[in-house]
């Protein structure tokens, strides 16, 4: 049995032309902000702000930042802070593309992202497509985007946490401070806490969850096969329904995967698997993988507990509304029998 596809209903821009375009776009920019905004500080841009003129400060991976109270023209660089802004009900005017998919994560409703320009690949976003924008604030993470803060700033506001991943909850605090929606965030953890009870529940209960032994296995084209470990985004979703975890996923590289070769894919086996795929699937060798007999020897293969699910929604989500889909798919996967 599949997941239901009512749980998933909900281009690329070149790089800038080159550094005249850039300072083109941020003179334009520079020349709308108001003489009387005196009191931006460290990373304040020159976005069109939210119209009152009030700041306050979020604290950054970069330091502090004063941003708009209430910013109305967001600009998101990663898939997380994309999905941070529309669980706040935020749309943003622009954000980027992940490389291996084809416009904005799929699971997203499409009236949420629609309209969203679309400012260039997540690891190379066109500068001169944002700065053109005009953003109040500007969402993302060092670990993107850390040498091009300077750049970012000169724009508007940029708000950085440190990492992405399994930080997420952290780093949704961060983002529901940037964009003055503090409340909002409040409701989506209470919401997202109560779903996750609900499906412990569902599969039979904290010991019943808790004997389960769950891995996630990732194929990646241009890379081994993944094994996802323990700090990680979707293995803190493992955790708050109480789902077990095999020792292979403890002895994962600083937590995040325990990558192995398709010899080696028995590794992998566990009570139940969660599979996805990035890129191509011959080239990231799951074709291969899932047809040999050492694949088909596993436990969780011969019981039939393997299952392929979304990477967009699954992996590169990161965020409550991708949580709220998964936590649906993963208690459909665990009670069907």
């Amino acid at each position: 049995m599949t997941a239901s596809t009512a749980f998933l209903a909900r281009r690329r821009r070149p790089v800038a032309a080159g550094a005249l375009a850039l300072c083109g776009a941020l003179a334009l920019c520079a020349c709308g902000a108001s003489d009387s905004d005196d009191d931006s500080g460290s990373g304040s841009g020159s976005g069109s702000g939210s119209g009152s003129g009030e700041t306050h400060v979020v604290k950054t991976a970069m330091g502090d930042v004063k941003v708009p109270v209430a910013p109305k023209r967001v600009v998101v660089l990663d898939t997380a802070e994309l999905d941070s802004a529309i669980t706040l009900g935020v749309k943003p005017v622009g954000s980027t593309h992940v490389e291996a998919s084809s416009g904005f994560p799929g699971y997203l409703p499409k009236d949420e992202v629609s309209g969203i320009e679309d400012v260039g690949e997540m690891l190379n976003p066109n500068l001169e497509a944002v700065a053109a924008l005009k953003p109040d604030v500007i969402l993302t993470s060092k670990i993107r985007h850390a040498a091009k803060y300077d750049q970012l700033s000169q724009i508007a506001p940029t708000v950085m946490t440190e990492n992405t991943g399994y930080p997420w909850k952290k780093n949704f605090q961060v983002h529901a401070d940037a964009l003055g929606k503090k409340a909002e965030a409040k409701k989506a953890v209470a919401d997202y806490d109560a779903h996750a009870e609900e499906v412990t529940t569902a599969v039979g209960g904290p010991a019943k969850a808790g004997a389960t032994k769950v891995n996630v296995v990732r194929f990646v084209e241009g890379a081994d096969i993944r094994i996802y470990g323990e700090r990680t985004y979707i293995a803190t979703l493992l955790k708050d329904v109480g789902l077990g975890r095999p020792a292979i996923a403890a002895k994962a590289k600083d937590g995040f995967s325990y990558d192995v070769s398709p010899e080696r894919i028995d590794l992998a086996d566990a009570d139940v698997i969660f599979r996805s795929t990035y890129g191509d699937p011959q080239k990231a060798k799951q074709t291969r993988t899932v047809g040999s007999s050492l694949w088909k020897n596993m436990g969780a293969v011969k019981k039939g507990d393997v299952h392929t699910v979304d990477d967009e929604l699954w992996i590169q989500g990161i965020g409550y509304t991708a949580a709220d889909r998964i936590l649906d798919e993963m208690r459909e996967y665990l009670t069907e029998k």
